[in-house]
């Protein structure tokens, strides 16, 4: 890849010299003072820069507990080391058709968004910041979503395998960093020699931050966290069901605070050898439609879905669920969780999973078993279920 040009940074203002001999020294002290204050705030980012973000290494995201350290913008967690690295987001796509699995990586995200693509199938977009994954794949082509998803995170790197034409297109004009494996396959791995294309493409965090090193401005936080867990319906079974190929079961795991991802009564499991888990779901409904563009020979048209207004909204955390909307005014800005009474419905900090699920699909809720009655009752232990509520 070329070194990029660096931008000129811009002269501080001189001082104004008095005309009196006697305050001269004054002023060249001030003026030495003023020029090394400029210099310091002064951020040259090479040719794909961004405004820095505020408080970029003490932005804790948090929403009712006190500071105690610099926090990861994207988790609500303790930076690594005390400190929040020195680099944007990091998006790469990654497949999620059954021959995909099991994927590399997920566990090491700090957020995973889950959208639906053509023909019932989903994608995921794994988002790193804080923390580094060696290898992440199978990486997959870009979609029309991924440019809702991705311009709220504060200018992210995007890596993928290509896409059709209009999706370039969008990619190129939105506010991202887009870098196509196609231009850059210098970084591309294929580590495991039973695959085979499409299912083979691989890469490390590493190596994709390391295409643009001059770009060293972490993103705002998206979410607000709390570590008081908030009052719920107790909740211990999700169930999306996208389609066949993704009949998408959490559970939650009291021991250890996280859900747990089956497909049917299948674990989801990562080459790691760890169960896909996440520490929150957000549930976010949304309305999708068949765009005008054909994906596949197949005669697969591209889902477009509607990522800004408001709409239904679920969030489970520590083992309960929280009903509110979801608000986005433009694709630059942030998606707000709103709770039914209007307050900020905060994560738990550690990672989260974005299931953008479409207004059709009808999410299942199962609480979990009763209290055992005491000897002699008569009415047994049982487990509740409900259905998503739909405006």
């Amino acid at each position: 890849m070329s070194p990029k040009p660096k931008p000129k940074p811009k002269h501080a203002r001189q001082p104004r010299r008095s005309k009196g001999w006697g305050w001269t020294l004054a002023f060249v002290v001030l003026a030495i003072v003023l020029g090394v204050a400029t210099v310091a705030l002064v951020v040259t980012a090479g040719s794909r820069s961004i405004a820095p973000s505020k408080d970029r290494h003490s932005a804790t995201g948090a929403s009712g507990d006190p500071a105690s350290g610099p926090r990861c913008p994207l988790t609500g967690e303790p930076a690594p080391g005390g400190v929040v690295p020195d680099r944007p987001a990091l998006a790469i796509k990654v497949d999620n058709y059954p021959a995909a699995r099991p994927q590399s990586g997920l566990d090491h995200a700090d957020i995973v968004f889950e959208e639906p693509v053509e023909g019932g199938v989903t994608r995921f977009v794994a988002v790193y910041q804080c923390d580094e994954a060696s290898l992440v794949g199978p990486i997959r082509s870009a979609r029309l979503v991924d440019v809702g998803i991705l311009e709220q995170l504060s200018k992210p790197i995007f890596i993928h395998m290509g896409g059709i034409d209009p999706v370039l297109a969008a990619l190129r004009s939105a506010a991202i960093v887009d870098d196509d494996l196609f231009s850059f396959g210098n970084i591309i791995q294929h580590p495991f020699a039973s695959r085979v294309a499409p299912y083979s493409t691989y890469i490390s965090t590493k190596d994709a931050w390391g295409l643009d090193p001059s770009y060293t401005t972490p993103p705002m936080p998206l979410f607000s966290y709390s570590r008081s867990a908030p009052s719920g319906d107790p909740a211990d079974t999700i169930h999306i069901p996208f389609s066949i190929y993704s009949p998408a079961y959490w559970h939650y795991d009291p021991a250890t605070g996280q859900y747990l991802l089956d497909y049917g009564s299948t674990p989801a499991m990562l080459t790691s050898g760890n169960q896909i888990s996440t520490t929150n779901i957000v549930v976010q409904i949304v309305h999708t439609h068949l765009g005008p563009w054909l994906e596949n020979n197949l005669g697969g048209y591209e889902v477009e879905a509607t990522l800004t207004g408001t709409g239904p909204l679920e969030v489970f955390r520590n083992g309960v669920e929280i009903t509110g909307t979801w608000q986005r005014s433009t694709l630059m800005n942030r998606t707000h969780l709103v709770a039914s009474d209007g307050a900020t419905i905060t994560l738990a900090p550690g990672r989260t999973w974005v299931e953008l699920v479409p207004s059709t699909v009808t999410v299942g809720v199962s609480s979990p078993p009763a209290p055992t009655k005491s000897p002699g009752s008569s009415t047994p232990k049982s487990r509740g279920s409900r259905t998503s509520k739909r405006s």
